[in-house]
């Protein structure tokens, strides 16, 4: 089934498991969303990219299930990840000698804008993607 979004502001939301096989279910709503949205290729892997890395450190680093937020704006998308844990993500100065530490750089690098917003009952990471 394909999903079809009428509404160019649509919203779609999922709550996805803290296992591995929600990074494939995170990108696969992005990528339907932006097919529906009538987005680019471009935006659309970058998206996939954001979500990827977001989702994972909601899995290694948050608590609880994940909330996945994407959202049409008049510029491309928005993509919110919501967990249970407090804890902010850090950008780090990126280690050429590890093979991990790179998400929030490249989450960076890909966003138009990023940022994180406190919630009572954990976080929102959240990543602006423009066409």
């Amino acid at each position: 089934m394909r999903l079809v979004l009428n509404d160019p502001l649509a919203e779609v939301r999922v709550t996805l498991t803290a296992e591995g096989g929600s990074c494939a279910r995170a990108r696969q709503v992005v990528r339907e969303a932006a097919a529906s949205w009538e987005l680019g290729d471009d935006l659309t892997d970058d998206a996939q990219l954001v979500v990827t890395e977001l989702v994972s450190n909601g899995i290694d680093h948050g608590e609880g299930p994940i909330t996945l937020t994407v959202s049409r704006t008049r510029g491309g998308m928005l993509v919110e990840v919501h967990d249970g844990s407090p804890r902010l993500p850090q950008l780090r100065p990126v280690d050429p000698t590890s093979a991990r530490g790179r998400g929030m750089q490249l989450v960076k690098a890909l966003s138009a804008r990023w940022g994180t917003t406190p919630r009572n009952d954990g976080k929102v990471v959240w990543a602006q993607l423009e066409a």
